[in-house]
């Protein structure tokens, strides 16, 4: 499978995801990174009922067929780091996923991910970027304030079971 690297000197290239075994590998990293890191945050149950509900192959199957969402694996020279999944429409690009397994962060794969996103609107003339994160998620809003996001506002998503999302909208204006 070809690559969509756009920083050819990185350690880290961008993979889209399109078949079932791609789609299983990111789903099982999915798992990993999201208990380690949302455990503390959210709750181990409410983790495995996002995961099962928004991260397992199915429901990425179709995210990818009926919502438009195009997934890609973050593969490192060590191994697979993370995957990133967006939709587009006339509002701009919505970066719904971007998870960088925890012996890979810091080492500026999210600056190369905005460097490929930023791409990806230039070239179907998108000129916003805008995302969602759990407000207690302060590591995540610490690196997007970083890589040149603002809060717009608050949002509580019911997702059932009992369960909410308490987000920040996040966005990034893309110059023309």
């Amino acid at each position: 499978m070809k690559s969509d690297n756009l920083c050819p000197q990185s350690e880290i290239e961008l993979f889209p995801v399109f078949s079932e075994e791609d789609t299983e590998e990111v789903s099982a990293l999915a798992k990993e990174i999201w208990h380690e890191h949302y455990d503390p945050i959210i709750g181990k149950e409410q983790v495995d009922y996002m995961t099962e509900k928004f991260q397992s192959k199915e429901a990425m199957m179709e995210q990818m067929e009926k919502e438009g969402y195009r997934y890609y694996r973050l593969v490192s020279k060590d191994g697979p780091a993370g995957y990133i999944a967006y939709r587009t429409d006339s509002e701009g690009l919505f970066l719904s996923k971007i998870y960088i397994g925890k012996k890979y962060r810091g080492r500026g794969y999210s600056r190369r991910v905005m460097v490929f996103l930023e791409q990806c609107c230039k070239e179907q003339t998108l000129h916003r970027i805008w995302l969602t994160v759990n407000r207690n998620n302060t590591a995540s809003i610490a690196a997007y304030d970083k890589l040149g996001f603002s809060k717009i506002r608050t949002l509580v998503t019911d997702i059932g079971s009992g369960f909410v999302m308490d987000d920040y909208i996040m966005e990034k204006v893309i110059g023309p």
